[in-house]
């Protein structure tokens, strides 16, 4: 039996997917999912008991696991029991596994229990990924004692988790939870220092200079833009691809502001709801849900849907938190500048002191999603980028940017649904056409918006 290297799995986590590096790695494969899935497998219905000889494979193998080795013949007994929910647990190994003999062991039993088997080519050769594509595109259920296994395997890696995984009353769907390939950064507000074991670290009150200031940063480059009341900021993509999360002060209010590399989603929300004992200090947990970055707050220790703001889990997701979103604009800087020409933008060295690449990912993302998603709704590109808006009356829109930019420059009203889209530097803002209120929106990679927004309208040109 060879060996489950812990160690050797958080070493990766700090070298190979930290973009805090400057080298941000490729942890899974480099090519977008099909569309299309084989057939669901049979399998129980998911309040079913796992066969009594599943229940004490898995516990043989996972207690193989926390001393350090696989037990084979465990995970053949969990294989031949022939439960395809079992899958789910298997696919979450072969996460750590890949490219070992275990890991090919794994597979093995992944193709018994769903008949499926893997194409080594899917997805750039990750097993990982093609294996939860599968389950995800099938919506296959989980067993029950599923999210204590998962956890088990996960806390081996980083016990730091276990906050959340103890959360029984959680509306986190741990189906879809993956490692990010970071650990998590649980550093105290205001801590400038990078994380000691391996994180992506969020940058607390950057330091910001006026726009004569912001020379520095190219014209044509990307900042994501905020305004609050008479005060605008302009954060510098490159800045935001290292620490993919900020918390700062701007027109008097506290904001958290996410940036999901792998969805190519900032996103605004503000922390300082009087409700709050409080402003909230959000910070990344090195978890993934559907590519999707998972916060959470480190007070609290209550993890937040990225995407939608709210909480699902601890104590704030018992008292039914959902964050206040404010619009942000993906525009280049000149054009930024040019329409808010009393902004500020974060500075050169962040105010720590450090030195930003110009591309700190170096195109990891051009090629698809490379984390497991499901199946992409097939109406746009996966990685093409759309306006989301929800409208007043709670229906999603998606605007194609490109398209959008294009009928805009034309002189053309880009519409839909209630929801209208008005230029602010070369990005948007959306507001509602009848009443002519501002509505939130940011831009994301269509395959993100789509699975947080199913159903969603696509305004076609």
């Amino acid at each position: 039996m060879s060996g489950f290297a812990v160690g050797a799995i958080v070493f990766a986590a700090c070298s190979t997917d930290d973009p805090s590096s400057g080298t941000a790695g490729t942890a899974a494969a480099e090519s977008a999912p099909a569309t299309t899935r084989p057939a669901a497998p049979a399998s129980p219905g998911e309040g079913d008991a796992s066969p009594p000889a599943a229940v004490a494979a898995i516990d043989r193998v996972l207690t193989g696991l926390e001393e350090s080795r696989v037990d084979t013949v465990a995970l053949d007994e969990l294989a031949a029991a022939g439960d395809a929910r079992h899958a789910w647990l298997v696919a979450d190994l072969m996460r750590f596994l890949g490219g070992t003999d275990d890991g090919t062991r794994l597979q093995v039993a992944f193709e018994r229990l769903t008949g499926v088997a893997l194409d080594d080519e899917t997805r750039g050769g990750s097993a990982w990924t093609e294996a939860t594509d599968h389950l995800i595109a099938w919506d296959t259920p989980g067993y029950p004692g599923y999210v204590g296994d998962k956890g088990r395997v996960y806390l081996l890696v980083e016990p730091r988790w276990e906050p959340f995984f103890a959360d029984q009353s959680a509306a986190i769907d741990w189906r879809y939870v993956g490692w990010g390939g970071v650990l998590i950064d649980d550093r105290p507000p205001g801590d400038r220092e990078p994380c000691p074991a391996g994180c992506i670290p969020a940058l607390d009150d950057p330091a910001v200079t006026d726009a004569v200031g912001g020379a520095w940063y190219p014209d044509d480059a990307i900042v994501f833009g905020l305004v609050e009341g008479d005060d605008a900021l302009a954060i510098p993509k490159n800045v935001a691809e290292v620490h993919e999360l900020f918390t700062l002060t701007l027109g008097g209010r506290r904001f958290a502001v996410p940036y999901c590399t792998l969805c190519a989603s900032a996103q605004a929300y503000r922390t300082d709801d009087p409700a709050f004992d409080a402003p909230l200090v959000l910070r990344t947990s090195g978890l993934l849900s559907r590519s999707n970055k998972v916060m959470y707050d480190l007070a609290s220790q209550s993890v937040f849907d990225t995407f939608t703001g709210e909480a699902v889990s601890g104590p704030l997701h018992d008292r039914g938190v959902a964050l206040e979103e404010v619009t942000v604009v993906r525009s280049t800087w000149g054009a930024w500048r040019s329409d808010h020409p009393d902004t500020a933008i974060v500075a050169e060295d962040g105010g720590v002191g450090r030195s930003y690449p110009d591309d700190p990912l170096g195109g990891r993302d051009d090629d698809g999603p490379i984390f497991p998603v499901g199946a992409v709704d097939d109406r746009l590109p996966a990685q093409a980028l759309v306006v989301g808006v929800v409208a007043s009356d709670g229906r999603a829109v998606a605007f194609p940017s490109a398209s959008a930019a294009a009928a805009v420059a034309a002189g053309g009203a880009v519409e839909r649904d209630g929801v209208g889209l008005r230029a602010d530097g070369d990005g948007f803002r959306a507001v509602d056409t009848d009443s002519g209120a501002e509505l939130t929106a940011h831009e994301a990679f269509w395959f993100a918006w789509s699975q947080f927004h199913p159903g969603t309208a696509v305004w076609a040109g």
